[in-house]
């Protein structure tokens, strides 16, 4: 009785909402030794463009490129004067994933760099991928889904999103693999995402625990070293599919950040508070220009002048009342605490700066 117990405690304590929401598989906190991917770069031409293309008056090597193209395609241009507007010179981008192999496509992200309007509609023409090395890896090609859409008139024009961006799913090839012996590895360094202690130790255990032996070491808040020939596995990659799916507690830094720009402000669940009394008021400033024209009477000599006349007001806005900000033991009473003072996002992100100033916000507060 008592070992069936013992197993159906372990079970409610797995099923509690509360413990599946403050773990995380280990892959996805981490990033493993060799794994990785690898930024692609090239230059192409997107053509098919409905007018919207390069002017190649401002772009010459839009022009210059579609010269060069045309004549490995066995057409002569030299010294002959064309000038479409249904080209555009683009930067393409992509992402190699590790272990690609020969044959397998990618996403690529294709920039206009001349002053074409839109790539709706392009087809972009085979364009080499290079890495950093300078070897080329990819070929991309094909038919771009810009993310935005543009219309204009003789007197207006209205451009939604970013249509002078796009992508293509599956537009390149890959044609060179990237040599990488992940078999031949007898250390594997597993590299925290957000270094920390606490968390290193955990992973360090958590691994040793499911290997009933001394596998893993943690190196610094960084870093924790997995040694395969320890954890007795048939490769290297069959060890790391054992621990890329244990669970792990994460813990870092409180903080708190906010985005000046937007209003956005988030905060961790280990952000602290102590008990502060807060007052906040607010100075407004306001000009208006009204100007006066003046005419001539009708048929009289003269002529028409505009009087300037300019309104200017300084209002204080009622601040709001001292209010008490208790001392917050969770997130939730520090948000309820927050919102009592009845003020917008961006005044609250003065009155966390002030806050912290205060020496009572027990965070980091980062500040973008």
């Amino acid at each position: 009785m008592r070992p069936f117990l013992i197993a159906l405690c372990a079970m409610v304590a797995l099923l509690s909402p509360r413990f599946a929401d403050a773990n995380v598989r280990l892959k996805d906190i981490v990033e493993f030794d060799g794994v990785r991917s690898n930024d692609l770069l090239g230059y192409g031409l997107v053509v098919g463009l409905n007018g919207t293309g390069d002017g190649l008056r401002n772009a010459p090597f839009t022009e210059d490129t579609m010269s060069n193209i045309l004549e490995r395609l066995g057409v002569n241009v030299t010294g002959e004067q064309f000038r479409p507007k249904n080209v555009a010179a683009v930067i393409v981008t992509a992402s190699l994933p590790p272990f690609a192999r020969a044959g397998g496509t990618i996403d690529v992200t294709v920039s206009a760099i001349g002053d074409a309007s839109s790539l709706l509609g392009g087809t972009l023409v085979m364009t080499p991928l290079n890495g950093a090395d300078g070897t080329i890896y990819a070929v991309a090609q094909g038919s771009i889904i810009a993310g935005g859409a543009s219309a204009e008139g003789d007197a207006a024009r209205v451009v939604r999103g970013v249509p002078t961006a796009g992508i293509i799913p599956g537009g390149a090839r890959v044609e060179r693999e990237i040599d990488f012996a992940l078999d031949s590895l007898r250390e594997v360094r597993i590299a925290l995402k957000v270094p920390d202690f606490s968390t290193a130790l955990q992973i360090e255990q958590t691994i040793n625990a499911e290997f009933s032996r001394n596998a893993a070491r943690m190196t610094d808040p960084g870093t924790v070293i997995l040694n395969i020939e320890r954890t007795e596995a048939r490769s290297t990659a069959h060890a790391l599919a054992r621990i890329e799916n244990l669970r792990i507690r994460p813990t870092s830094r409180a903080r708190v950040v906010v985005d000046q720009r937007s209003g956005t402000i988030v905060m961790g669940e280990d952000v602290r508070i102590s008990r502060v009394a807060v007052a906040q008021g607010g100075l407004t400033l306001r000009v208006e220009e009204t100007p006066l024209v003046v005419q001539p009477n009708p048929f009289a000599e003269g002529e028409s002048i505009v009087v300037p006349r300019t309104t200017a007001e300084l209002e204080d806005a009622p601040p709001v009342a001292l209010a008490e900000v208790t001392g917050g033991t969770s997130l939730s009473e520090i948000v309820a605490g927050l919102n009592a003072l009845g003020v917008n996002p961006r005044d609250m992100i003065d009155i966390l700066n002030t806050i912290n100033a205060a020496g009572a916000l027990h965070a980091q507060l980062i500040v973008q």
